[in-house]
């Protein structure tokens, strides 16, 4: 039967937590599923992702049997890099410089997502399109709809299409 090689992951939680407070990252994201980890965190208004997955651990070797402990090992490594600044061998200026980021999120309008987009339409045909399904589901003689519901998104349609305006 596999060991675990390190500790608990609520462990290595609270360690992250310290490490960037350490790092002085006010912003990060992190999450596991079962085969792979990743933690994000935003710098200087970037955002950079350290990952770690099986493939990843058996490509460098690596016997890792369980996902907390690849997420333990992002820690660690985020714990050394803490280390290292700490020490001024380095700052994350000088680490980031030459790294990429991920590419900035884009948000969308309101009024597109309430009408169910998670990006601009190309034009006013999609808006329609997306408007006449939700439409049928948030009238107020549909089982799923209301008038304050219906409503809303006659508003939101009437702003989706002024943005096509302008």
């Amino acid at each position: 039967m596999p060991r675990k090689k390190y500790s608990a992951s609520v462990d290595y939680e609270a360690k992250l937590q310290t490490v960037m407070e350490r790092l002085g990252i006010e912003k990060f994201n992190y999450d596991w599923t079962r085969r792979d980890c990743f933690v994000e965190m935003i710098y200087h208004g970037r955002v950079y992702r350290f990952e770690n997955s099986f493939e990843k651990a058996s490509a460098c070797g690596r016997r890792i049997q369980y996902v907390s402990d690849l997420f333990a090992e992002v820690v660690l490594s985020l714990e050394a890099i803490a280390r290292a600044t700490e020490k001024d061998i380095f700052t994350l200026d000088m680490l980031f410089e030459g790294v990429p980021s991920l590419p900035a999120k884009i948000t969308v309008p309101v009024c597109f997502a309430f009408l169910g987009f998670s990006e601009v339409p190309r034009d006013e045909g999609e808006v329609r399109s997306r408007y006449h399904e939700r439409a049928k589901q948030l009238h107020p003689d549909s089982d799923s709809g209301s008038r304050q519901a219906f409503e809303e998104l006659n508003r939101a349609y009437q702003d989706c299409l002024a943005y096509f305006k302008y």
